[in-house]
C-alpha cells in the first residue's frame, strides 16, 4: 500500500475542508479517523503515487531483463518515492498531458543515463489502467472487505442473540405468520455475506496491462521476444495478472462487474436500512436506534428520535446505485480506444468510499441497536388471533377438506366482524368438527398458541450464522 501519512499532515494543516465542493470530502470526512485511510488509496497524491509505483517497477523490470542496470532502477525507485501530486500537476500545466508531466517529474530527479527507461515501451494507460485496477485491489483487501465483515460480525450477533424472539411476518406491509426478529436479521447476514465474497471474487480479476499504444505490443516487442513475458513480469511484481487482450485499455468487463458488486452491495444495506427505518415508525416500534443525550430528531418538534442513519444510507445508496449506468457506458469505447471513459472513470473511488462510510455508519448504530422486547410482543399480540388461519387451512386440507381455504377464509371474515378469536369460532363450526376431531395434540398446540408457529425459523437463523461465521473467520 502507498503511504501518504506525510502528505496527509500537511494537508490538515493547510486544507480548510468547508471550502471543498463535494460532500464527501467536507461533510463526511469530518471523521477523520475513518477518511483519513480512504486517502491512502483514493486521494489524487495516492493516484499519483501509484502511477509513480507502476512507472517504478516496469524500470525494475526492465533491469531483470538487461536492459537497463540495476543501479538505473535503484535510482528511479529513488525518485519515485520523492515524487509528489502537486509538482505533477505543476508540470502537466505546461504539458497539458498527466502521465508525461509524471515521467517529466521522475525524469528530472534521475541521472543522464536513466531518463531513457523511465516509461520505456509503455503508452499512458498502461500506467493508468494498471495503478487503477491496483489500488482498487489492495483498497479491497486492506479497507474495504476488513470493514464490511465488521458489519457482518454484528449482524450475526444480533441474529443469534435475537433467535427465539418472536416476530410478526410481514409480506406486502401487512402481518403474515409467525418468524423471529434473529430470523428477520439473518437474511441480511446471507445476503452481505454472498456480497462480501462476491466483492472478494471480482477483485482478484482485476486486470492490468503493459501491451502499448493499441495492446499489441508494437514497442515491447522491439526488445523482447516474449513480449507478453515481458508484461506478466511487470504486473507479477505488482501482485496483478495481465488480461487475455487489451487496447489502449484494459478490458472493461472486470472494473465493471468489480463496480457491480459494490453496488449490489451497497443494495443490500440500504435494504437493511428501509426494513429497520419502518420496524422504528411509531406505530411499530419494534427496534430503536440509541440517541446521545443532546442529539436532537426535529428542529421544531421536540420529542421526535428519528432514524437518521438509517436514512442516510439508503439515501446515499440512492445517489451512487445510478452510477453503475456510467460503468456499462464506459464499456463502449471505439476501436483501439477513444476518450470517453477518461473523466467518467475518475469517479470510482467515490462509490467505494460512500459504501465504506455507510457500512461504518451500520456499524456504529448496529454496535447499539435497540430491540424493544416489549412493542414487539404487543405488535404479536395483535394479530396472534389471525396468523393461525394458514395452519388451520392447510391442516384441513391434509385431513380432507375439499375446500379448506375458503372455508378457513370466511371464518377469518366472520372473526374480525364479531370480534371473536378465530381459534374459538373454529370450535363451534360443526361442519369442520370430523376434520378437528383428527388434530393431533401438537397440531392444537400450534393452534392455540401461535407463537409456537414459528417453523424452523430458529434452526435456519442457527445455520445461517454459523456458515457465515465459518466462511468469513468472524
Amino acid at each position: 500500500m502507498i503511504n501518504n501519512n506525510k502528505f496527509r499532515e500537511e494537508d490538515k494543516m493547510e486544507r480548510n475542508i468547508f471550502e471543498n465542493i463535494s460532500p464527501l470530502d467536507h461533510r463526511y470526512s469530518l471523521r477523520d479517523d475513518e477518511f483519513d485511510a480512504y486517502q491512502d488509496y483514493f486521494s489524487e497524491e495516492a493516484k499519483v503515487k501509484y502511477q509513480a509505483k507502476v512507472e517504478e517497477v516496469l524500470v525494475r523490470t526492465l533491469a531483470e531483463r538487461g536492459i537497463c542496470s540495476k543501479e538505473i532502477a535503484d535510482e528511479v525507485e529513488s525518485a519515485v518515492s520523492e515524487i509528489e501530486a502537486e509538482e505533477v500537476y505543476q508540470e502537466e500545466k505546461k504539458t497539458k498531458h498527466n502521465i508525461r508531466a509524471l515521467v517529466n517529474c521522475i525524469q528530472e530527479k534521475v541521472s543522464e543515463e536513466a531518463k531513457p527507461y523511465v516509461h520505456f515501451t509503455t503508452t499512458s494507460f498502461d500506467i493508468v489502467d494498471t495503478a487503477n485496477v491496483l489500488r482498487l485491489k489492495e483498497a479491497t483487501n486492506g479497507l474495504l472487505l476488513p470493514t464490511l465483515k465488521s458489519l457482518e460480525k454484528k449482524l450475526i450477533e444480533i441474529a443469534e442473540r435475537e433467535k427465539e424472539t418472536v416476530q410478526i411476518g410481514r409480506t406486502h406491509g401487512q402481518a403474515a405468520v409467525p418468524i423471529t426478529f434473529g430470523f428477520t436479521i439473518a437474511e441480511y447476514v446471507s445476503r452481505l455475506g454472498e456480497r462480501i465474497e462476491a466483492i472478494a471474487n471480482s477483485a482478484t480479476k482485476l486486470r492490468g496491462k503493459i501491451s502499448g499504444a493499441v495492446g499489441a505490443y508494437n514497442a515491447s516487442s522491439l526488445f523482447f521476444d516474449d513480449p507478453e513475458d515481458f508484461e506478466k513480469q511487470v504486473l507479477s511484481h505488482l501482485g496483478l495478472k495481465a488480461g487475455e487482450y487489451s487496447t489502449q485499455i484494459i478490458m472493461p468487463e472486470s472494473v465493471t462487474d468489480y463496480v457491480h458488486t459494490l453496488i449490489s452491495t451497497f443494495g443490500v444495506l440500504a435494504n437493511f436500512s428501509d426494513d429497520m427505518r419502518h420496524l422504528q415508525r411509531s406505530e411499530i416500534g419494534e427496534v430503536g436506534e440509541h440517541f446521545s443525550k443532546d442529539q436532537v430528531g426535529s428542529s421544531t418538534m421536540p420529542h421526535k428520535r428519528n432514524p437518521i442513519n438509517y436514512e442516510n444510507v439508503k439515501s446515499m445508496w440512492k445517489k451512487f446505485m445510478p452510477q453503475m449506468v456510467t460503468l456499462y457506458q464506459d464499456q463502449i469505447s471505439e476501436h483501439q480506444r477513444d476518450l470517453s471513459n477518461s473523466a467518467s472513470s475518475r469517479f470510482i473511488p467515490e462509490v467505494i468510499v460512500a459504501l465504506m462510510l455507510s457500512t461504518n455508519r451500520l456499524i456504529r448504530v448496529t454496535e447499539k441497536l435497540v430491540v424493544d422486547q416489549k412493542n414487539i410482543a404487543e405488535n404479536f399480540a395483535k394479530y396472534k388471533e389471525m396468523v393461525v388461519a394458514e395452519p388451520l387451512y392447510i391442516l384441513l386440507a391434509s385431513y380432507g377438506h375439499p375446500d379448506a381455504h375458503e372455508a378457513v377464509r370466511k371464518l377469518t371474515l366472520k372473526a374480525e366482524e364479531s370480534g371473536k378469536p378465530l381459534r374459538k369460532l373454529v370450535k363451534e363450526e360443526e361442519r369442520l368438527k370430523r376434520y378437528l376431531d383428527k388434530f393431533n395434540d401438537k397440531q392444537w398446540e400450534l393452534l392455540l398458541n401461535p407463537e409456537k408457529y414459528i417453523g424452523i425459523a430458529v434452526e435456519k437463523t442457527e445455520k445461517i450464522t454459523t456458515k457465515w461465521s465459518g466462511k468469513l473467520n468472524l
